[in-house]
């Protein structure tokens, strides 16, 4: 059995795409999932499938939320090693009195290119701050993610990719989540 995390974007949000938790678990049950655990009202799945590829078992997660509650919802689907990576990799967290309140990562569908940077221009969003790391993108916001317009759309515009944002203590719980398991 393989454990996966998928992180399924813009459901519960402001009223738009609202599916229940329980209502997910059942969902994901019913097609074979087993251990299904969620965490929060914004869409992050435990699942345990004999089935190892990532990619594959969030389209069957995309394909069964849009059967069952009719939503088109992108997912992504992350290992351990990826939450893992996230600790070890974010240069944020070396900063010597680093806000955890301020720090984001943005989980992209696709391995990004460190000059992948260029094309966000962030001179813009001055002074918020990103870094690339493969499939994440660390984000230290200055003020706060509400008071951006450094966004989830706009990284899916600019680098053409699918992508979800999740605040440090979820990923810090998450991660938790995942060691416990």
């Amino acid at each position: 059995m393989t454990t996966h995390l998928a992180l399924l974007r813009g459901i519960n949000v402001s009223g738009h795409n609202m599916i229940k938790m329980e209502a997910l678990k059942t969902t994901l049950e019913a097609i074979g999932f087993q251990n299904v655990t969620t965490y929060i009202q914004s869409g992050n799945v435990f699942v345990d499938t004999d089935e190892e590829n990532a990619p594959k078992v969030g389209f069957l997660i995309k394909q069964e939320i849009f059967k069952v509650f009719g939503h088109e919802v992108p997912v992504i689907v992350i290992a351990k090693e990826d939450l893992t990576a996230c600790f070890k990799n974010n240069p944020f967290l070396k900063e010597k009195e680093a806000d955890s309140k301020k720090l984001y990562v943005s989980f992209v569908s696709i391995a990004l290119k460190k000059e992948s940077i260029n094309d966000l221009k962030m001179s813009q969003f001055k002074p918020d701050e990103v870094a690339i790391d493969e499939n994440r993108i660390f984000i230290k916001y200055a003020v706060g993610a509400g008071k951006t317009r450094f966004d989830q759309k706009y990284i899916e515009k600019k680098l053409n990719v699918t992508a979800t944002i999740r605040n440090w203590n979820t990923v810090t719980q998450l991660l938790k989540m995942f060691e416990e398991r």
